[in-house]
């Protein structure tokens, strides 16, 4: 079992003290059975256990998809429900029990279930409607770089608080990074290793679990659609394009993607719109979960990679930075949704950090060694076209030293996310 400590616990633990139901979210293989199983200790207490159930047993998933009810009244105390997306009943049913409890007994209904879930079946109205105001939702998410490097996880709040002055890059360079913060089983691993692994990883998934969650015409598209994202990561999503290449309609390929969704295997990043004046991009870009799932996806060696396709190389650098800024945001203190920026002449931001407030923060990525002004270009444009909201922007870059390039404006080595 992997021990690496990870950063969401605190807030998973504090979620139980205030929501009745918790539903720790992600993809297969993130570490989510390890980190309850971990936890159960903490989220129990003598007088109120916490039992461990896994619908991966056949018996326990029958017996809770025959009578949903009965099944979540048999335990007295606290219950921990592994992979619940195979019994999708139990979300009805849940609210009725979770309603009598608070009804009841009040005193006993916060961390009453904690559910984990390998396809994100919220995404289904129907279920997730059943469960507002009663749950809290959090995603766990493969390693992130500070994860895997025994960091602290706050380039978060470096990157805002613009506080550079005390970081380490701890022996790692970018490529380091990318081999470490993925799924803990391959974290580190060799080539051959990790080519074992997704294999029999994406073939379970795309030929097992998606067939429990939507019946599919066209299954054995999956792989061929995963690779088409891969190719196109870190781009505007364009599903007519995408069908095209796939020989599908540009419905039935939107309608596959968000199943890639549910699997966590891709996810979108949406573009910032405010009514400033200016025409903006409304599309979406699309990334896939893990850099390394990329790699194997094209069939493509990183490690040779930056040298060979330094193109290529780029799109999976911004891929793995996108990645790293969802994993940092879903445990950390910073409440902010992640953006990016493109005007309808070309003009962009690879990512824009928006707080509750509407502060703005911008990030650029380039895979050089060195910066200068032009590499800002973007950033200045958003940064004049929001004045009063733009607190900062940063270039991320392969360099070691943080240097200043006007108000608000830094050029920021890669390992400010792995501090």
């Amino acid at each position: 079992m992997n021990t690496v400590p990870r950063f969401i616990t605190p807030r998973l633990l504090e979620a139980l003290q205030v929501s009745p139901i918790v539903f720790l979210n992600g993809a297969r293989q993130t570490g989510k059975s390890t980190l309850v199983q971990h936890n159960l200790t903490a989220i129990g207490t003598k007088e109120y256990p916490a039992n461990y159930v896994s619908f991966d047993k056949p018996t326990q998933m029958a017996a809770a998809a025959a009578a949903p009810e009965s099944f979540l009244r048999s335990e007295k105390g606290s219950m921990v429900i592994d992979e619940v997306q195979l019994v999708p009943e139990l979300f009805r049913s849940l609210k009725i029990v979770v309603d009598e409890i608070r009804l009841n007994d009040k005193q006993h209904a916060n961390g009453k279930y904690l559910l984990t879930g390998s396809a994100n079946i919220l995404a289904l109205p129907k279920l997730s409607d059943a469960l507002v105001g009663r749950m809290t939702v959090l995603n766990l998410y493969p390693f992130c770089a500070a994860e895997a490097s025994e960091g602290k996880g706050t380039g978060l709040s470096k990157l805002f608080e613009m506080d550079y002055s005390t970081m380490n890059d701890r022996g790692l360079s970018i490529l380091d990074a990318m081999k470490i913060a993925t799924f803990p089983e391959i974290s580190g691993k060799d080539v051959k290793e990790r080519r074992i692994w997704f294999d029999g990883y994406i073939t379970t998934i795309l030929q097992r679990d998606v067939r429990m969650i939507a019946e599919l015409d066209k299954i054995a598209m999956l792989p061929n659609l995963l690779r088409l994202l891969a190719i196109r990561s870190a781009n505007l999503i364009n599903d007519a394009d995408i069908a095209r290449d796939l020989g599908l309609n540009p419905v039935t390929t939107k309608s596959y993607r968000n199943i890639l969704k549910m699997m966590f295997l891709n996810f979108d990043i949406e573009p910032w719109y405010r009514n400033i004046g200016k025409r903006l991009v409304k599309s979406p870009k699309g990334f896939l979960i893990d850099t390394l799932m990329s790699c194997h996806m094209l069939d493509l060696n990183l490690e040779e990679l930056s040298v060979k396709r330094p193109e290529l190389f780029g799109h999976l650098l911004e891929n793995f930075v996108a990645t790293e800024l969802m994993k940092l945001l879903s445990f950390s203190e910073i409440n902010a949704r992640l953006c990016h920026f493109r005007t309808s002449d070309g003009k962009e931001v690879d990512f824009v950090l928006e707080k509750p407030d509407g502060s703005l923060f911008a990030i650029e990525v380039k895979k050089t060694e060195s910066v200068n002004l032009k590499d800002f270009s973007g950033i200045k444009i958003f940064q004049e076209l929001n004045p009063n909201d733009f607190i900062g922007g940063v270039v991320l870059y392969s360099g070691k030293e943080v240097v200043p390039f006007g108000e608000k404006l830094w050029a920021v080595p890669f390992h400010v996310l792995w501090q």
